[in-house]
């Protein structure tokens, strides 16, 4: 699982993990434009069923500059996750220089009412070119 999904962090029984690949079909460098797609597992390792409502990510380029997207659910969908169930999706994000990072976190309600928040570990968004 390491190899597949690298990132990795556990809240309150949840665990998000994250796979990133660098998409150069999508990315025109001569225009400044980078592009990732990643891949996230959400696995409830928890004795609850949970919800996510909403997400927050926090994406920073390789000059520093931060950009914030909060909205509801993911791609779409508002899953519901049940214990030893786990919600997959696969998205992107595009970046101006070829370095960069994304964290957040997940909204979540459990089947008990109670609302808390899953951190989505820290991962590197980073242009083949760019590696040593």
């Amino acid at each position: 699982m390491k190899a597949l999904f690298p990132h990795a962090q556990t809240t309150r029984g949840v665990t998000v993990r994250v796979s990133v690949s660098y998409l150069p079909e999508q990315s025109d460098p001569a225009k400044a434009r980078w592009f990732w797609a990643y891949h996230i597992r959400i696995e409830n390792e928890g004795r609850m069923t949970v919800q996510l409502l909403t997400r927050h990510w926090i994406i920073s380029d390789g000059r520093g500059a931060r950009h914030e997207v909060q909205g509801e659910g993911v791609v779409g969908e508002q899953p519901v996750i049940a214990p030893g169930e786990s919600y997959d999706y696969v998205s992107g994000c595009p970046l101006s220089t070829p370095t960069g990072q994304m964290r957040g976190s997940y909204r979540m309600i459990g089947e008990d009412g109670s609302m808390f928040d899953i951190a989505i570990p820290r991962f590197p968004l980073i242009a083949p070119a760019v590696q040593a």
